[in-house]
């Protein structure tokens, strides 16, 4: 998530517009069309005490790591969330290889920098043992989090308590190019079909407060139930623009900025806002920020973000970069993705209560990593990445295991398993 740079811009000095030029606006601004190749990856991380990993950790302390980081030429860009969470970043890189190398050299250097401080960057999806809390008091999380709270206490666990590895791709080429797998279309719907593959082979989050949830990825269960006109899929259609526009103006608006608290208001969709029923007129910079505050698993944003995989331990997360850049940037890969994903489509909550204990989803998740492999090869990436996406196969997918188990299977031992690090429940 990032933060609005401010309010000036949104309260209403614009011209208002109508329900067609915002659709266009959409349209234009998240759909930029290019060549498959470039990515980019966001690493989020939860922040635990080196010592004490029920303590929380004081905003001064991470304050100081993220000041200190800008002294260390890093790549990518620093930022923290609502609950303290670290995010690294990348800059885009033209290859998978370049942002593999780019991102580890960053991630060593900002894991060093934060045990100097006394703090360590734990690889899962969900914090398992401390309770949320928000530590920014900027505007636009003290207005979600009022938005979130009318549906429960879900909002705030996924403000402040959870962590995810997003890999961001580009869009495809121009829609219908041929009819080819490197259209927009294409790529948009293989994601969709990929994304509960992923989630169950890279769960990593079934513990809460100290005990299991029943879920092997409870993040996602988490955004779930959050607002589901901003956090589940949009409806297919044959145009992901079309589809993408109205699900965009359909969504709850989220809040209205002003120079002081921001309106929160209920029920008000961004359509409805349009059409007169908001609190003044809606302008550009009013839809403009209403887009950032929409999180789908996946978000076209002029590139697409994959944002529905759980934080990983160690260097997990390359995994999934090299994985989900091979099943989408490679045409073969894609045309076994097209094809095998099929009948796990829209099986999300079932990949993330299960993972690849559920018999269809492990044997799609076989399929799609066979794929991957040869993929990453043609892809030119280097021999290292291969063995590690290799490794990961062999221990978890080919075991029908996911991360969530070792968690699982540590927890009754009577540990808790974070990232790399286990201790106590």
């Amino acid at each position: 998530m990032t933060t609005s740079a401010t309010t000036t811009a949104a309260t209403g000095s614009a011209s208002p517009m109508t329900e067609s030029e915002a659709e266009s606006h959409i349209v234009g601004t998240c759909f930029k069309t290019g060549p498959p190749g470039a990515l980019g990856v966001e690493l989020e991380w939860l922040v635990h005490d080196g010592h004490d990993q029920h303590a929380p950790v004081p905003p001064a302390r991470l304050d100081g790591v993220v000041s200190s980081a800008r002294s260390l030429a890093l790549r990518g860009a620093i930022t923290t969330e609502p609950g303290g969470q670290l995010e690294l970043s990348s800059a885009p890189a033209p290859s998978l290889g370049a942002c593999l190398d780019q991102v580890g050299g960053d991630l060593e250097r900002l894991r060093a920098l934060a045990s100097a401080f006394g703090l360590r960057l734990s690889g899962v999806g969900l914090d398992p043992v401390r309770e949320p809390n928000r530590l920014t008091t900027e505007p636009r999380y003290a207005a979600m989090e009022r938005h979130f709270d009318r549906g429960g206490p879900d909002g705030r666990v996924m403000m402040c308590s959870t962590a995810a590895v997003q890999v961001c791709l580009e869009a495809g080429e121009e829609y219908g190019a041929a009819g080819g797998a490197g259209s927009a279309e294409i790529r948009w719907l293989a994601l969709h079909g990929l994304g509960p593959v992923l989630v169950a082979a890279f769960a990593n989050s079934p513990l809460h407060r100290g005990r299991p949830t029943g879920w092997r990825s409870t993040r996602l269960a988490v955004w779930w139930r959050i607002d589901p006109s901003r956090t589940r899929p949009p409806a297919s259609g044959t145009d992901p623009r079309e589809s993408w526009a109205r699900y965009a103006l359909d969504a709850n608006v989220l809040a209205v900025r002003g120079d002081g608290r921001w309106d929160t208001p209920d029920g008000l969709t961004f359509r409805d806002w349009l059409r007169g029923y908001g609190p003044r007129p809606a302008t550009c910079a009013d839809l403009d920020y209403h887009l950032t505050t929409l999180f789908p698993p996946i978000r076209p944003r002029g590139f697409l973000e994959v944002r529905f995989v759980d934080a990983q331990p160690a260097g997990g997360w390359a995994v999934v970069a090299a994985v989900t850049s091979a099943l989408v940037d490679d045409p073969l890969a894609l045309d076994i993705v097209l094809d095998a994903t099929a009948p796990v489509r829209g099986r999300w909550l079932a990949a993330a209560r299960h993972g690849l204990a559920d018999p269809v989803l492990a044997s799609v998740a076989e399929t799609c990593f066979q794929a991957a492999l040869p993929a990453l090869g043609r892809l030119g990436v280097a021999e290292s990445v291969r063995r590690q996406v290799a490794d990961y196969a062999d221990r978890y997918v080919s075991a029908r295991r996911c991360p969530a188990d070792d968690v699982l299977d540590a927890w009754s031992y009577g540990h808790v398993l974070i990232g790399e690090d286990i201790a106590p429940c």
